[in-house]
């Protein structure tokens, strides 16, 4: 909701759009395409150097999905191109192929070829299959695919909320925890199963899901969204305990706030969600250096994390996409100012002006850690993710004009 004089006005925004857009199509996906699909094996290939080069032939299926799903995404909101409709049904096929153990739970790795590598103990390679095929339902028509796609998210929270079906991290008769993770990704997850497939439970299930975070981890006596917390919302005064995430808060506060958004900026959940970045902000935001740090401690003592105050990708993406959402629905100058602080520290210290792309990886003062561009945990998600929700928004905001809420992103 722009107001008159705002900081964020035609000229910033015309910026932002053709910096957002052109980051996107021009840079990050044309690099995943070049370098990453696998054109004998199916699917995509994520452990690359610098320039590109593959660097361990071994696939996960986390970013199985999430490449599936950025190209349905970008085949449905921007153009219906041929080259991103078959990197979708490549994705598709090798998850349906090799994603999946005798038990039906999914892998997270694999070999090139699909041979089994190992599971994780938690359960989030389903949560991004499930993204992925309801995005190919809605590309090819496929009622299968749709099926599909409600089927895992429904393994995902069976997992993730029966007690006893996943092997705890830590003894629970000792101590009990549970953490942030499944609900937030939760919420995303329905949100794609939304606007997708119109998948029925999506709002039932993003109530729950909001709802806990709410009850558990939002922590209004300390002002911080917890991690992980006993099994009512117990602060758990022990290292693991008191380790903040301040990135992956300011990503379940997005989520919040775009389901705000989507409900005719709903005033609780924009409160909610601001407040959850306020604070967040506040923990992980580098004043010294800028950046947000990657894990920070409660009572700000010593974390036992060695890259605790390391600058990763993906948190800087996640800020960058919370505070223009945060502004475009209140109006409020601070987060236009976080915005651009945000914005400008990661576009001045990640991107690769040689080989393209975003390096993941920066110590805390910005320097280069490693040149790779991706592996197990980065590939193209996160940070095409932003380019494409932040144009989308910042188009929203654009035609709305001053004064007036923009229309909410739709995935």
């Amino acid at each position: 909701m722009r107001t008159k004089n705002s900081p964020l006005d035609d000229t910033r925004l015309t910026a932002l759009i053709d910096c957002y857009r052109g980051g996107l199509l021009e840079d990050v996906v044309p690099f995943w395409l070049r370098h990453g699909l696998d054109g004998e094996h199916g699917g995509i290939m994520t452990c690359l150097d610098a320039d590109g080069t593959v660097i361990d032939t071994d696939k996960g299926l986390w970013q199985q999905g999430r490449f599936g799903w950025l190209m349905g995404t970008l085949h449905h909101s921007v153009e219906a191109r041929e080259d991103w409709y078959r990197a979708a049904e490549s994705c598709i096929g090798f998850i349906r192929k090799h994603g999946f153990a005798d038990d039906g739970q999914m892998y997270f790795q694999v070999t090139r070829a699909g041979k089994p590598l190992r599971k994780r103990r938690y359960v989030f390679s389903e949560s991004f299959a499930s993204i992925a095929m309801a995005n190919w339902a809605r590309m090819s028509g496929s009622g299968e695919a749709a099926e599909e796609a409600i089927r895992l998210f429904e393994q995902f929270v069976d997992y993730n909320f029966t007690a006893g079906k996943i092997a705890p991290k830590v003894d629970p008769e000792a101590r009990p925890s549970q953490g942030i993770g499944p609900n937030m990704i939760l919420i995303n997850t329905c949100h794609v199963l939304r606007d997708t497939i119109g998948y029925e439970k999506a709002e039932h299930y993003i109530g729950q899901a909001i709802e806990s975070i709410e009850r558990y981890f939002v922590k209004p006596e300390l002002k911080v969204v917890m991690e992980t917390v006993g099994p009512q919302g117990e602060i758990i005064d022990h290292l693991d305990g008191r380790l903040l995430n301040p990135g992956h808060a300011i990503e379940a506060a997005w989520f919040i706030l775009h389901e705000a958004h989507y409900r005719g900026n709903d005033p609780y959940l924009r409160e909610l969600g601001c407040t959850m970045l306020d604070w967040m902000w506040e923990r992980g935001w580098d004043q010294e250096y800028g950046g947000i740090q990657y894990f920070r401690d409660l009572k700000g003592l010593p974390t036992h994390e060695y890259w605790h105050d390391m600058k990763f990708w993906w948190p800087q993406n996640e800020c960058i996409i919370a505070t223009l959402l945060a502004y475009a629905l209140t109006g409020d100058a601070k987060y236009a100012e976080w915005h651009t602080l945000a914005h400008n520290w990661a576009h001045e210290h990640f991107p690769d002006k040689e080989h393209g792309e975003w390096y993941g990886y920066l110590h805390r003062d910005g320097r280069l850690s490693t040149p790779l561009k991706g592996n197990m945990w980065k590939g193209p998600f996160h940070l095409p993710r932003m380019q494409w929700y932040c144009w989308k928004l910042c188009e929203g905001m654009e035609q709305a004009g001053e004064g007036t809420p923009p229309a909410p992103v739709m995935f």
